[in-house]
């Protein structure tokens, strides 16, 4: 409490992440997310890390134990036990089970989210204040973030590039970014190749913040085409309408590897394979998805065999992996300081999630423009390896005051802050409490 008798915003983050605390696992938020997710429950044990090691360690196990036979580690896990059964599409309509590989015990969805596990784990552990602490917490957990990453490389990188694809726009977490509308767009359905659904989201938040029912129908469709070929990647990938190298995706798995083999050293095991798969991954990014021209990173589409040309602030995150080196990283620097996304001393805040002068720029809907605080909070740490100490504090300023100010939203408006999505977002508040703790002084420096 602060000398008003008022909860500080450490204590009201806390309280979002208490409210939506089920015993076992956080929900992203109470009625837009009422399940468990995968790369959420990873920002939330790092937020967790700082005041409960113990549920910073649940939340991780409870994920994991929804984890197949064949290593994939699914986007969500659902619980029945609390909270509403209306979510759609739901365990009934992903028919898992067809899978050999699904566990028994879980219900889950049959697709993924980017692998940042390992990070949260190590994480985790260098929070503890004594190692030894948790160290069996990573004995029992190096085994299963081993067996997700093996998944990865052997299932989704058919060309043995480094480069694994993505097969959903819900699997890069970005989920209707202007970077999937070309890939969206050749899927020119008919209606009988529609099933039938009902939305839900649409009724907690309003429409015009969220995807469009066309491309619902579309992500609907490649949630029936996995599931009537049983979830076998053997079978799916050879004609899948979706496949994309994903620049997110493949940052995070970059810098997961290493922190998987600085997990392996803990432990005393041989680390000396994610060294490789990191080194081969960041190597496949630079080469491939680099543009020279537009300074920025893009994602490669494996069906039309090209970049996606879509400005999105997705293609700075390699800086958080250190993926480009300080030439490259000086020329990613100057087009993110620009009119484009936030250039420094300008009104509004840091930083939108795609090009504010793109033709498909919407500030206030899901993915097409406004502020994401993962996003903000992976660049922060990247440009601060890289130098630009400035405009990383401008970012650090940005995911507290936005909740500060505007609430616990899920995503914000760059021009006013107004927050948008799902309230009492787990995220948000997870995120603010580590920012906190690394930059306690921030507090002091906002109105």
């Amino acid at each position: 409490m602060n000398r008003r008798g008022e909860p500080t915003l450490v204590e009201q983050a806390q309280a979002v992440l208490q409210r939506n605390w089920t015993g076992r696992f956080t929900k992203p938020s109470p009625r837009l997310y009422p399940y468990q997710w995968s790369w959420d429950s990873a920002y939330i044990a790092i937020g967790y890390a700082h005041y409960d090691l113990e549920r910073a360690q649940k939340e991780l196990r409870t994920l994991f134990a929804g984890q197949w036979r064949n290593g994939l580690l699914p986007h969500i896990i659902f619980n029945f036990s609390r909270g509403p059964r209306v979510y759609f599409p739901g365990p009934d309509f992903w028919q898992t089970r067809r899978s050999p590989h699904a566990p028994k015990r879980r219900r889950t969805s049959g697709i993924v989210q980017p692998p940042i596990h390992a990070t949260a784990v190590l994480r985790v552990y260098q929070s503890a204040n004594d190692g030894e602490q948790v160290r069996p917490f990573l004995a029992e957990i190096f085994p299963k973030l081993k067996a997700w990453h093996e998944y990865l490389y052997r299932e989704r990188d058919p060309y043995q590039e480094g480069l694994v694809y993505i097969r959903h726009p819900w699997e890069s977490g970005q989920d209707n970014s202007p970077i999937w509308d070309n890939a969206l767009a050749r899927m020119e359905l008919k209606s009988e190749q529609i099933p039938a659904y009902r939305r839900v989201d649409t009724q907690t938040v309003d429409a015009a913040e969220r995807p469009t029912d066309s491309e619902y129908d579309r992500y609907i469709y490649l949630v029936r085409m996995f599931s009537e070929r049983n979830y076998d990647e053997a079978a799916i990938w050879p004609d899948c309408p979706f496949l994309v190298q994903d620049v997110v995706f493949n940052t995070l798995l970059c810098q997961a590897n290493r922190d998987l083999a600085e997990i392996a050293h803990i432990l005393g095991e041989d680390g000396r394979l994610f060294i490789e798969w990191a080194d081969q991954t960041g190597y496949a990014i630079n080469q491939k998805l680099w543009s020279k021209t537009d300074r920025i990173y893009y994602d490669y589409d494996l069906n039309s065999k090209e970049l996606i040309t879509e400005p999105a602030v997705a293609g700075f995150i390699p800086l958080f992996a250190h993926i480009p080196d300080q030439t490259r990283a000086q020329n990613m620097y100057g087009h993110l300081n620009s009119d484009s996304f936030w250039k420094m001393g300008d009104s509004g805040y840091p930083v939108p999630s795609y090009d504010k002068h793109a033709p498909k720029y919407l500030p206030n809907r899901y993915w097409r423009g406004p502020v994401w605080m993962n996003m903000d909070w992976l660049l922060a740490q990247g440009l601060e390896h890289y130098g630009y100490q400035a405009y990383a504090d401008a970012l650090w300023h940005t995911i507290v005051e936005l909740p500060k100010h505007h609430g616990f939203f899920e995503y914000f408006d760059p021009r006013t802050g107004t927050g948008y999505g799902a309230y009492d977002f787990s995220w948000t508040a997870a995120l603010l409490i580590d920012t906190l703790e690394r930059k306690p002084h921030i507090l002091a420096e906002i109105a």
